[in-house]
């Protein structure tokens, strides 16, 4: 009985390590995470350069090139050379804007786009921004 008990707790205690260890440990892991995952199947054909001002951000940006500051995600996402978190972007760095209407209406990005969001939700729930985390599943939702 005892050897049962011990290799119960044993087992227990190993998937919480492994666990712990497959979970990225910061904002900027998190996010280099999904940008892996989603880069791949976002089209850029048709995608602009803008370079960022100061006193820019990119919700901002987002609303000035979408009408919908909760598309931000997008652009990290073809940016994510240069960003890797969106509250730290500076002067000079250059983003790529995609060409929305044209993923949304590929099936698979818009698919990509929809999954990514619902990701970059959770990452908003884990910074306690559930306003934004709510912004951009209702986002998703509509997709």
């Amino acid at each position: 009985m005892r050897r049962t008990v011990f290799f119960a707790v044993l087992v227990v205690c190993m998937a919480f390590v492994f666990a712990c260890k497959s979970q990225p440990k910061t904002t900027e892991e998190a996010l280099k995470s999904i940008y892996d995952r989603y880069k791949k199947d976002l089209i850029l054909d048709g995608a602009e350069k803008y370079t960022v001002e100061s006193g820019d951000n990119l919700s901002a940006i987002s609303r000035a090139k979408y009408d919908s500051g909760f598309y931000f995600p997008v652009i990290m996402l073809a940016s994510s050379d240069v960003v890797q978190d969106y509250d730290l972007i500076e002067p000079g760095m250059e983003l790529t804007i995609p060409d929305l209407q044209k993923n949304l209406e590929n099936p698979r990005a818009r698919k990509n786009i929809k999954n990514y969001l619902i990701d970059v939700a959770k990452i908003e729930e884990d910074r306690e921004r559930p306003e934004n985390a709510k912004g951009f599943r209702d986002l998703a939702n509509s997709l």
